[in-house]
């Protein structure tokens, strides 16, 4: 039959289908299937539960906890097996990755880590698929547990006890109101997951304090960061409280909102969180580092007995934390978060909102990434806590370690 004759056969054809759809009514439409959840986001999810329920008093080991689950996960994710459903192995792999070493990590949580983990797997087809994602998922869990046995990344050794050193001009003393003991010191010798060594990007040291920059420095700190200060603005003093809190917990959000836009593979998506913490990790390594190698002290310490004008009762807005001025800890991690965001998403995202733990009530709107560097800089001044040469170098070295743990991805990867 030539083509030309089929073509009233195919249009009567077509004709009959519909008339049989219709008699058959508005049930024979098939629906469209539903997309699976996001098995990423699902345990993105648990991950920050588990964390927020069951965490460690010292930020670092919590970003420990987010590296080592998400560094299983995604090795697991990465390769798949011939003759298997890439989707449904990757899912698999995942969860059984994040899930493994939560459980090895945070035993308290046991009862909702296995009921997050069977939500999953009941979402899988059982199969070989499901069956060699989970294997793939426990052995990676394991392997990446073991290498980091006695990394020095535990409570007790990253705050381990510090001999505070005679009071002298720019020398790092225990600030009020607590006086409380140095905090974070051990860092400076864990295991970092990268870098080759703590100091492999130790800052030079801070502008000495007679000169024109650190007087500067100081000056804005006084007129800015003073909790009865008379220069900042109400929106100054939102920035301040609304970046106070934990990074780890700030940047929770930002993170998440570039995990759920991503278009990658689940193995990419993996890899867009593990590499966030792990830089993270090794950036607040780096970062006590320079704090403890150079041992500066806070503004309210020199603001207080300096040389220049002194002001024994000038108070911060918000209380300094125990330990040294140089770097600021929450810049680095602010650089660092930058830096893999940008490289791994791009610097500019759509729209989305962010709130704070430090400031109730206040929803802030963001487009780019360095929008929050660039508000933790400021933030750390008009809290009367940091310096800005100490804000400024934090963001050089957070962007130096991101970029070496961008690079050395593929091997850290497997």
């Amino acid at each position: 039959m030539s083509p030309t004759a089929t073509r009233p056969f195919i249009l009567a054809l077509g004709a009959a289908s519909l008339l049989a759809a219709s008699a058959m009514g508005p049930t024979a439409v098939a629906a469209p299937a539903e997309p699976r959840p996001s098995v990423a986001l699902d345990w993105y999810d648990t991950t920050a539960q588990t964390i927020a329920a069951a965490g460690a008093p010292t930020q670092v080991t919590n970003s420990r906890t987010w590296a080592v689950s998400w560094l299983a996960a995604a090795r697991a994710t990465r390769q798949v097996p011939t003759g298997v459903d890439r989707g449904d192995y990757q899912d698999a792999a995942l969860a059984s990755a994040v899930h493994s070493s939560l459980v090895a990590l945070a035993p308290t949580r046991t009862e909702q880590l296995e009921a997050a983990f069977h939500r999953t797997l009941d979402g899988i087809p059982d199969g070989p698929a499901e069956d060699r994602g989970v294997a793939a998922g426990e052995r990676e869990a394991r392997s990446v547990l073991a290498s980091r046995e006695g990394d020095g990344l535990d409570p007790a050794s990253v705050d381990a006890p510090f001999t505070v050193p005679p009071a002298a001009p720019g020398v790092w003393q225990p600030t009020p109101p607590a006086y409380a003991p140095a905090t974070q010191y051990g860092n400076r010798i864990a295991r970092p997951f990268v870098l080759t060594a703590p100091d492999r990007f130790r800052l030079g040291p801070p502008p000495a304090p007679a000169s024109r920059r650190y007087r500067a420095d100081l000056a804005e700190v006084r007129a800015y960061g003073a909790a009865d200060s008379t220069r900042r603005t109400a929106h100054q003093t939102e920035t301040a409280n609304f970046w106070f809190g934990s990074s780890l917990t700030l940047y929770t959000e930002p993170l998440r909102v570039a995990l759920s836009r991503s278009a990658g593979s689940v193995a990419e998506r993996a890899k867009l969180v593990a590499l966030f913490h792990i830089a993270s990790v090794d950036t607040q390594i780096a970062t006590s580092d320079s704090k403890y190698a150079y041992l500066r002290w806070r503004p309210v310490t020199a603001i207080r007995t300096g040389a220049i004008d002194p002001d024994p009762d000038w108070t911060p807005l918000h209380n300094t934390p125990a330990h040294p001025d140089y770097p600021s800890g929450h810049t680095t991690y602010a650089g660092a978060a930058e830096g893999i965001l940008s490289a791994l998403t791009g610097p500019r995202t759509a729209p989305f909102e962010l709130t704070s733990p430090t400031a109730p009530g206040v929803t802030r709107t963001y487009t780019d990434w360095h929008r929050l560097t660039s508000e933790n800089v400021d933030a750390r001044i008009l809290s009367g806590i940091h310096t800005r040469s100490a804000d400024e170098a934090g963001v050089t070295l957070g962007e130096k370690v991101a970029g070496y743990v961008l690079r050395a991805s593929g091997h850290l990867l497997r």
